[in-house]
């Protein structure tokens, strides 16, 4: 590990150099990518910095103990050194075990975000819009801003299906996790005896694509236009702004009709396509990449979930880590930050198992 530390300490002091002369507006592409390979190596050149300074501080109190006439109570005083020392060496050993863990090059980047109603019918599409204020209020809370791509409404004011984009550092780091199968079980407003129902709401995240990561042949899609509408007749526009478009390669179809103006609407959609174009080549370079898209999407099933709402209860209980709390309203209101911290830990825990070889 402290070679790898020299020569990380080694390239922060190099970028360092080079952003000294570097000029924006010559290489802009190239200065932010020293920009953001110094920010990665910050706080890792900080831990070993300080790893490096708890070091020399052990060095000297171990070199008192070892002296010979040392006063009996310097001596003493020198042993607790030593130990609390050590206690802090290792704590910020473990640290840097957790910063120097391959880092996932999507994390950075905003994020695209699908939800679909799975089983459970009209019960299902107002779940997912509880989802999507969940997760709007959770952006909200960090500051990123929500912008919605696509919405299908039902009668009752759900979604048969949504999506948004949450544009903000970090946005894909944090909501990532939420890929897969969302459980409720509650009462429907509309169930007369009171009896608790079981549906599905389907999340996808995808983070975003830049233009260069993604090169899409005009001649590859099919652009459809139709009047955008919503449930009983709202948002009716009487031009034809609302835009489908069709990749004929891969049969993938995105439609996007939140927008007023058909360019801001064939914008978005191609933001998602290329989204959804770049998961589609992230996928192809792992292996059992069917299986590992059926693990983060899911079929909408009842018996498929990776987290489930228990209303009555007041319950949340997360499966893939079991996971629960019992404070299920405070976490539909954005309060997900514990069940993130979590999943993020034990996805480092397992990092570092293999890491190790255990």
């Amino acid at each position: 590990m402290f070679g790898r530390l020299e020569d990380a300490e080694r390239r922060f002091e190099e970028i360092n150099s080079l952003l000294c002369y570097a000029d924006p507006s010559k290489d802009y592409k190239n200065y932010k990518k020293l920009m953001q390979e110094l920010k990665n190596l910050t706080p890792v050149i900080g831990e070993y910095r300080k790893l490096k300074i708890k070091k020399k501080e052990l060095a000297d109190s171990e070199e008192i103990i070892s002296e010979a006439g040392v006063d009996t109570e310097l001596k003493k005083m020198a042993e607790e050194e030593v130990y609390n020392i050590k206690i802090e060496i290792e704590k910020i050993s473990d640290e840097l075990k957790i910063l120097l863990l391959p880092k996932d090059l999507n994390d950075n980047r905003n994020v695209i975000i699908e939800i679909r109603g799975g089983a459970g019918g009209e019960e299902a599409a107002l779940f997912a819009e509880r989802l999507l204020r969940m997760y709007g209020m959770y952006a909200q809370q960090r500051g990123w801003s929500v912008e919605l791509i696509n919405t299908n409404e039902t009668g009752l004011g759900g979604f048969k299906e949504v999506s948004f984009m949450v544009s903000g550092e970090g946005a894909y780091s944090r909501f990532k996790f939420e890929s897969g199968v969302h459980r409720v079980q509650r009462v429907p407003e509309t169930e007369s005896q009171g009896r608790v129902h079981t549906s599905t709401v389907t999340v996808a995240v995808l983070p975003e694509a830049e233009d260069v990561e993604v090169e899409i042949n005009p001649s590859d899609l099919q652009i459809d236009t139709f009047r955008a509408g919503g449930a009983g007749g709202q948002h009716v526009n009487k031009t034809e702004s609302a835009i489908r478009i069709t990749h004929v390669p891969t049969g993938i179809v995105v439609e996007c009709q939140d927008e007023r103006s058909q360019y801001k609407n064939k914008d978005k959609a191609l933001k998602v396509l290329r989204s959804r174009l770049l998961e589609a080549k992230r996928e192809e370079q792992t292996e059992n990449i069917a299986q590992n898209r059926r693990v983060q999407v899911g079929t909408g099933d009842r018996s498929e979930r990776i987290r489930t709402y228990n209303f009555p209860q007041n319950r949340i209980t997360d499966h893939r880590i079991n996971i629960t709390l019992y404070r299920l309203e405070e976490v539909m209101n954005g309060n997900i930050d514990e069940i993130i911290d979590a999943l993020t830990m034990a996805e480092q825990a397992a990092m570092l198992a293999m890491s190790s070889g255990t």
